[in-house]
């Protein structure tokens, strides 16, 4: 009786094992729902040009992805502990947040954009003094505010949605974003518009637990291949297509 027992719990131990395994062969991946152009979700549906690259990644080097939703002040603490293998999300690649998370090669660069009400005054960074001016904590543009406009009053929020929501409302005079989503944000709302562009040579990348070389190194081959087919070119002109293209990822290179 004891040696059926003990039989019966092995099986299930094993059968649960391999459950658990072939589950693993998905990878999570910790993406936003609201920062168009770069990561959003539409109709049920994550997109957007970051997403939409590691998909065409993820078909080059036979990986399954799993999108989910967060909030970019948790994202990268996510990466870190396991939640997620991958973060999708236009992450700058800071010397701070490499101490926190592994990052694959660079598939694009820093661009940011001064969004303010065509009311307010704002023309640049110089003209930010006084104002309260909104961006995602954690994020490059809280770090640019606070080196470029230190007499702003910077508002902190969880995410973009939060920010434009307060744009729109007046309960902010401008906001910092990436460069891409300003553009979308001044072209979808009346009354708001791109004060300032500021190009930055941060690069980038896809960010993974520090230590999974492996992954990098599948999601460094899969960046090579689509911008030499073309991809990345044909993804860039679908989702930004007033952004620079950078030499490095034109096809051929």
């Amino acid at each position: 009786m004891k040696k059926a027992l003990i039989t019966a719990v092995v099986a299930v131990l094993l059968t649960a094992c391999g459950s658990s395994d072939s589950g693993s062969d998905t990878l999570r991946v910790g993406t936003l729902s609201d920062s168009k152009p770069n990561a959003y979700q539409e109709n049920g549906t994550f997109t957007g040009f970051d997403n939409e690259l590691l998909k065409a990644i993820a078909q080059k080097e036979g990986l399954k992805l799993e999108f989910v939703a967060t909030d970019f002040s948790a994202l990268l603490g996510q990466v870190a502990n396991g939640t997620f293998a991958i973060g999708s999300s236009a992450i700058a690649q800071t010397e701070a947040r490499k101490k926190t998370v592994g990052f694959s090669e660079p598939y694009n660069y820093q661009a940011l954009g001064i969004a303010a009400r065509d009311t307010a005054g704002i023309t640049d960074e110089n003209s930010l003094a006084g104002k309260r001016i909104g961006v995602v904590q954690g994020t490059v543009s809280d770090n640019w505010l606070a080196s470029n406009a230190p007499t702003a009053q910077a508002v902190r929020f969880p995410n973009d949605a939060a920010a434009l929501s307060a744009l729109k409302t007046g309960a902010v005079d401008g906001a910092v974003f990436d460069q891409a989503t300003a553009e979308d944000y001044a072209k979808n709302n009346a009354g708001i518009e791109v004060a300032k562009s500021i190009v930055t040579t941060i690069p980038h990348g896809f960010a993974v637990k520090k230590g999974d070389d492996e992954l990098a190194n599948k999601l460094n081959d899969g960046i090579k291949k689509v911008v030499a087919d073309g991809t990345w070119l044909k993804v860039h002109d679908q989702f930004e297509p007033t952004a620079p293209v950078p030499a490095e990822f034109k096809p051929g290179q």
